[in-house]
């Protein structure tokens, strides 16, 4: 195994950390004594598991490490961690005032990424290969729900994290149906799809 793929799978070791940090901080904020350093020791784990996707994939690219465990594993991880990240703080408040993600939102991003891995599956097998193509929208997607989920635990700005999230919200929706599209279109132009392409 290469030192990228080991760091990709300490990135899913670090996932469930995370999600005891912010559940525990989640349970002392309910019982109104915060334990800011549980909040800090999740923002940290959350960052460091962040940052080691661009330092798997630079490791990957430098020294030549690319393998095919590494491109199925890494994107696993990534959205590993951001649905661990989201569903969890949808499930416990980080503040008073129900301070954490709307349930509507964890549920759109759920709804998107189920389509796109069912769709994917769908025209595996119908079309045998298929190209997963990056969209800027899911790019932007990523960020701003990186962005809602960064409004909440920083907690720096005193404005309902409905916000962000209503911005991730568009995006969430517009990159699903960027993908939608793309893999329409795969379908459309695959021989196997055509009339008469089987006997």
């Amino acid at each position: 195994m290469t030192l990228a793929s080991k760091i990709t799978l300490v990135r899913i070791l670090l996932v469930p950390v995370f999600a005891v940090l912010a559940s525990y901080y989640g349970i002392s904020v309910e019982e109104n004594h915060p334990e800011e350093w549980l909040r800090w020791s999740a923002l940290g784990v959350f960052i460091a598991a962040s940052a080691s996707d661009g330092l798997d994939g630079w490791i990957a690219r430098r020294f030549n490490q690319r393998s095919r465990f590494g491109a199925i594993i890494d994107p696993i991880a990534d959205k590993l961690l951001l649905l661990t990240g989201i569903i969890t703080l949808s499930i416990v408040d980080w503040g008073p005032d129900g301070w954490k993600i709307p349930l509507w939102f964890t549920a759109l991003v759920v709804a998107r990424d189920g389509v796109i891995i069912g769709g994917t599956a769908l025209l595996h097998f119908v079309i045998d290969e298929v190209r997963v193509r990056p969209q800027w929208s899911g790019k932007v997607c990523t960020v701003t729900q990186m962005i809602a989920l960064g409004w909440v635990m920083l907690k720096w700005v005193p404005f309902s994290p409905i916000y962000p999230c209503a911005v991730a919200a568009v995006f969430t929706v517009w990159s699903g149906i960027a993908y939608f599209r793309d893999g329409i279109a795969q379908l459309h132009a695959s021989p196997h799809a055509q009339p008469g392409s089987h006997p």
